[in-house]
């Protein structure tokens, strides 16, 4: 059975500041279906926006975003917990930062700990431990934390659930002739330096470019990764589950 990592972000699972119960819903409907097929780790974000939503506390230092991750991601989890449960699934958290894939013994009990879970068809959830890390150890996103997720975990694709529904050949804000690429068989740092500026939504901290550094540390491992809309699932259910890309972009060496 082949592994996955399915990476959602926090503007996926929220609307308007607050977790939406319907998104996360349709998530596990999702969920549930692809572990018919697949092996699944799912790294999701929303626990500072889980907590924001929880209690009335700005973003506006380390120490405020760090309490707002520890308030929201017990709920974060009690809702994963809550809607699985309708298909009689379990999930687990697993909370890790970047110093956790920076050692071997670490990784290896992490790594352990996820094989397990999948033997018992429990669901493992990732998020980055955002009420413990500093600067400098933390990824900062969690696109490159399910890429290293990926990697690390032995799974044979990443696939990115995005307010982003793809890799376009220009700024679709921008260009209305822009169009998404359907598959992307390489990327350079130069092509991604192009893209650092163009942040994310509010209630996340990614944006194309990390999406790009995430598929190019797949890539590099002769990996596939695929970016697709979290708003409109029938799109990656089509690719997982009918091999049909109707939409995003592949990205396969």
């Amino acid at each position: 059975m082949k592994k996955i990592v399915i990476k959602v972000g926090s503007h996926v699972l929220s609307d308007d500041g607050k977790i939406s119960l319907a998104r996360v819903d349709s998530l596990c409907d999702l969920l549930y279906l692809l572990m018919q097929k697949y092996e699944v780790i799912l790294v999701s974000s929303g626990a500072i926006a889980c907590g924001q939503a929880q209690i009335n506390l700005e973003r506006d230092s380390v120490l405020n975003k760090q309490i707002l991750a520890a308030i929201g991601q017990a709920h974060l989890m009690q809702v994963y917990t809550s809607s699985l449960s309708r298909y009689g699934k379990f999930c687990a958290q697993l909370l890790l930062n970047a110093s956790d894939f920076d050692s071997r013994k670490r990784t290896n009990y992490a790594k352990n700990v996820v094989l397990g879970l999948l033997k018992l068809g429990v669901l493992p959830i990732i998020n980055e431990n955002d009420a413990t890390a500093t600067a400098e150890i933390v990824y900062g996103d969690n696109d490159r934390l399910s890429a290293a997720a990926a990697l690390h975990f032995g799974a044979d694709m990443l696939v990115m659930l995005s307010d982003i529904d793809g890799y376009y050949d220009a700024d679709p804000r921008t260009n209305k002739n822009a169009k998404i690429r359907k598959i992307v068989s390489a990327l350079d740092d130069d092509e991604i330096s192009t893209h650092t500026n163009k942040s994310g939504s509010k209630h996340g901290t990614g944006g194309i470019a990390t999406k790009l550094i995430a598929a190019k540390m797949l890539l590099d491992e002769n990996k596939s990764a695929f970016l697709a809309s979290g708003f409109d699932l029938s799109v990656v259910k089509d690719f997982l589950l009918n091999d049909k890309q109707n939409g995003g972009t592949l990205f396969r060496a």
